[in-house]
């Protein structure tokens, strides 16, 4: 089956959900974003910038206790919360506590950009599986290693996984070359494997649920291939889904955001050379452009 093309026609017949107008920043909803490290900081930045870009209305980050301070300031908008670390830069394992009183506060949670240690990251990503079970949970970067190290893993609720080809061949101990060979087939079988929506990314992105349902989207420009873009993305999806959108629409809606903010900002700047961080500035005109 073919998989259906991501355009402006289909997202305008696929609205977001809207806020009331009398709606405060707990109904445009509350989101958490795990991530960040001594050596990459940034990236928990842009995510967290991206989410609120794309409109919703709280913001609560959890990142390394070294950075936490500097990161506060930096995002004078978020709660930030600062967990233990490990030799290898990971979050140690009591990080679990730290993040529980949040259960059944924040509508998604966002796991992995920036993140260090491959195993503390993956032994925390299992610890709080259950912990935000009535979470949309998107799940990024060293965080997909969850799937990984465990042949039969299967989310008991479908989560999000964001991997290109190269991260996909790892999760599925499978070839690069095989993944690019079919995508639309790999990300269908990892999709129905792990119980997951699973976006494969790339020139051509394809999203692909448990249920087998897949869509398309080909758009953008080279110069999205950059330092922290991934984490944009990451972090427009993320506060889609904050907002209330299931998650294979805020994936939708999120790439294509993300895509077109890339065309925008190549009619300003080239196609070469504009930065990850001016993407989510465009997010909110686009999104009312696609709303028109």
């Amino acid at each position: 089956m073919d998989a259906i093309a991501i355009t402006p026609a289909l997202l305008r017949g696929w609205p977001l959900p809207m806020p009331t107008p009398d709606g405060d920043k707990e109904v445009r909803g509350h989101l958490l974003i795990i991530g960040g490290s001594r050596e990459m900081p940034g990236a928990i930045l842009l995510a967290a910038t991206a989410a609120l870009r794309a409109g919703a209305g709280k913001l609560t980050l959890a990142t390394a206790a070294s950075v936490a301070p500097h990161v506060a300031v930096a995002m004078p908008e978020a709660k930030v919360i600062g967990l233990e670390e490990t030799a290898h830069g990971g979050f140690r394992r009591e990080a679990k506590e730290r993040l529980a009183p949040l259960a059944g506060k924040v509508g998604a949670v966002l796991v992995g950009p920036g993140m260090s240690d491959d195993a503390a990251s993956c032994e925390l990503m299992h610890s709080l599986l259950p912990v935000f079970a009535n979470s949309q949970l998107i799940i990024d970067a060293c965080a997909m290693n969850v799937v990984a190290n465990h042949a039969q893993f299967r989310f008991a609720q479908p989560a999000l996984l964001t991997p290109h080809a190269g991260e996909m061949a790892h999760l599925t101990r499978q070839s690069k070359e095989a993944i690019l060979a079919d995508p639309q087939e790999a990300a269908l079988a990892a999709a129905q494997r792990w119980n997951a929506v699973v976006a494969l990314k790339g020139a051509t992105t394809l999203i692909a649920t448990p249920d087998g349902q897949c869509w398309s989207h080909a758009g953008g420009n080279v110069g999205l291939a950059i330092s922290g873009s991934g984490d944009t993305l990451a972090g427009i999806i993320t506060g889609l889904a904050a907002r209330g959108a299931p998650l294979e629409q805020a994936c939708a809606w999120g790439i294509a955001l993300h895509a077109l903010a890339g065309e925008q900002l190549a009619l300003r700047f080239g196609i070469l050379g504009y930065l990850a961080r001016e993407i989510p500035a465009e997010v909110p005109a686009l999104l009312r452009h696609l709303a028109a």
